[in-house]
């Protein structure tokens, strides 16, 4: 298996997605707060750059959902948006706010849109954020510029061409594949198509991958993918995750 400090953990890693989008308005302080006070070590976060170039932690392209907002970060300048309220009482949070507030905390981070490619860049370095993350992405391109910019020191997840010739793969059991990445992060389906079987399990892991799969709230789904040796898991519900982790004696 490929070995990264990222990925250096005594079992399946428990990923708090968006901080634990199910108990608190999601990629919030109060989010990742609980998260961490639950005993988890690892979160999962989306970055979206202001007009500025400041990151913030925030999935949307817009913010109408979540904030009421019709307008997206990319359009804002950085005050503008820290101006705004997630759910109408929790700031939107920076990415350097959330790296610093615990920098023991480990950190998935999905690139969303362009315009945060620089940014981000410039936040693993400015950080020495290299030994802390994983960036994945649904844009190969995106994937691709940060890779060649911060080097084979980045943990990366792959991105879609990426899965879809992994899971081509794991059924012709071709052995090729782009060295740059070092974990298969992907869904238990698209659509009807299944994605995680034992067999894309088996194959990822000799092909030295680690495999983490979202989003996973319910308990019997976790124990289906913990059978077949996913390496994590990522999820809202952050309090079904841990017990059924500690069940297992898999909760470190």
């Amino acid at each position: 298996m490929a070995t990264h400090p990222f990925l250096d953990w005594p079992g399946p890693i428990a990923f708090a997605h968006r901080g634990g989008a199910s108990d608190s308005p999601e990629n919030t302080m109060s989010a990742f707060a609980k998260a961490v006070s639950l005993g988890y070590r690892y979160v999962e976060t989306d970055v979206h750059a202001s007009r500025d170039g400041v990151l913030f932690a925030f999935h949307d392209d817009d913010l109408l959902r979540t904030c009421g907002v019709n307008a997206k970060i990319n359009d804002l300048d950085s005050s503008e948006v820290a101006a705004i309220a997630v759910e109408g009482s929790e700031h939107i949070p920076t990415l350097s706010e959330l790296v610093t507030t615990w920098p023991n905390l480990r950190i998935n981070i999905d690139c969303k849109a362009d315009p945060a490619v620089e940014p981000l860049i410039a936040a693993i370095r400015h950080h020495d954020l290299y030994d802390r993350v994983c960036i994945g992405s649904f844009s190969d391109r995106r994937l691709k510029s940060i890779r060649e910019a911060c080097g084979p020191r980045l943990c990366t997840s792959m991105g879609p061409k990426e899965v879809a010739m992994l899971r081509l793969r794991s059924w012709t059991k071709s052995q090729g594949r782009d060295l740059a990445p070092l974990a298969a992060q992907v869904p238990p389906r698209q659509g009807p198509l299944p994605i995680v079987d034992k067999r894309f399990v088996s194959h990822a892991h000799e092909l030295g991958l680690h495999v983490h799969v979202w989003t996973i709230d319910d308990r019997s789904e976790m124990h289906e993918l913990l059978d077949l040796g996913v390496d994590g898991i990522m999820t809202d519900s952050l309090a079904t995750l841990a017990s059924t982790l500690n069940e297992r004696g898999q909760w470190s």
